[in-house]
């Protein structure tokens, strides 16, 4: 349900958060501050303001909105969350909706969150995570007790490497993004599920258009994709981590194989997809993803900054990526356009990952979820 925003909600969201007092963003230490845009409609130099919309939460992983600006949220432990936001854009406090049981065993558990395009009538949200078997993806009532409904199950799983990106695209159908499970061969075995990105009908099918229409595997060849995100134009672009050479950002076209374990990074191999970006991973390692306008916006967790990746008209990267946020909240998961015309961003900083040695170091307010505007981002160290 990452969508971009509409001219009309944009500015009703400035004008509605503009009188609101946030924080003030640090000062750029070098360089031009990223060219994020604001969303269509906003006013061309928004005032720039943040606020800290949740803490004290466990590493909360998968984020979307319900149709009335509510936020649901995953906590890989389990737990799924509400945040209430009103029409002038004040947040009330997070309220547990219900809990899944899963397996949060190194980077399992309740990872990805998708509401349902048609919520207003079915009521259902979408969740994948991480059983004692497998990983999963089940169907459920945020608000009742009824058990999970299973809608495509037998995923590999593992201590690591379990994907988890689960985004509704333009088409209205499901994606899911799966990890290779630790088992790098099965990215490259197409009658696997670990290591694809699976395109499926709300009830599970593979989808109409999918390269075997008997598969629900819509791309093959990854390591472990967090974030998948979709521009103006409908184009499918995923956030992949890499192991020691590469982190990546591919444009993802259905039966494309995008080369690990046989390569990382760029390839130069006709018969593989090479990445549109690439970043060493002690600077990326990036998962949730959005499109704001022509730029992607990418949350890293090892770089604990956002990338910016603008692009052209033609689809080609335009110019460097950009950094944002440097440092200043830890550890970044997911990130998400608000209905309310701000950027969220979660924190992971009570995943066991945050060490000192990698310069980052969680306090009593970790995790949280943050949400700014894009002139925050713009305006934030670099």
């Amino acid at each position: 349900m990452r969508r971009l925003l509409s001219a009309a909600a944009a500015a009703a969201a400035a004008l509605s958060l503009a009188s609101c007092s946030f924080g003030e963003p640090p000062e750029p230490e070098s360089g031009q501050p990223p060219n994020l845009p604001t969303p269509s409609g906003a006013p061309e130099s928004p005032a720039t303001f943040m606020d800290v919309v949740a803490e004290g939460l466990e590493v909360p992983w998968g984020l979307d909105f319900l149709p009335d600006g509510t936020a649901i949220v995953g906590e890989r432990g389990g737990r799924l969350l509400q945040i209430p936001v009103a029409e002038d854009g004040t947040v009330g406090a997070p309220e547990e909706l219900r809990t899944v049981e899963v397996d949060d065993a190194g980077e399992g558990g309740l990872l990805g969150v998708a509401v349902s395009p048609g919520y207003a009538e079915d009521h259902s949200v979408y969740l994948y995570y991480t059983t004692g078997d497998d990983n999963r993806i089940v169907r459920v009532d945020p608000t009742g007790d009824a058990a999970p409904e299973p809608v495509l199950t037998g995923i590999p799983a593992a201590d690591h490497h379990n994907g988890g990106a689960l985004e509704f695209g333009p088409d209205g159908f499901l994606y899911a993004a799966t990890g290779d499970a630790g088992d790098e061969e099965l990215a490259q075995d197409p009658a696997s599920l670990a290591g694809k990105i699976l395109r499926i009908t709300t009830d599970g099918a593979p989808a109409e258009g999918n390269p075997d229409a008997a598969s629900p595997v819509y791309s093959l060849g990854h390591r472990n994709v967090e974030g998948l995100a979709w521009n103006a134009a409908g184009a499918l672009y995923a956030t992949e981590f890499g192991q020691d050479i590469a982190d990546e950002v591919n444009l993802v076209e259905p039966g494309a194989n995008y080369g690990w374990p046989r390569y990382e990074g760029t390839a130069g191999d006709p018969s593989y997809r090479d990445p549109v970006v690439t970043w060493e991973p002690f600077e990326a390692s990036c998962a949730g993803a959005v499109f704001l306008e022509d730029s992607l916006v990418t949350a890293c967790l090892r770089g604990q900054r956002l990338w910016i990746v603008q692009f052209d008209q033609s689809g080609a990267v335009a110019g460097e990526p950009q950094a944002a946020v440097v440092s200043e909240f830890g550890r970044l998961r997911s990130v998400a356009m608000g209905p309310d015309g701000m950027l969220w961003v979660t924190t992971s900083n009570r995943d066991g990952r945050c060490v000192e040695e990698r310069g980052c170091t969680a306090n009593d307010a970790d995790d949280r979820i943050i949400r700014f505007s894009t002139s925050y981002a713009a305006q934030g160290r670099v």
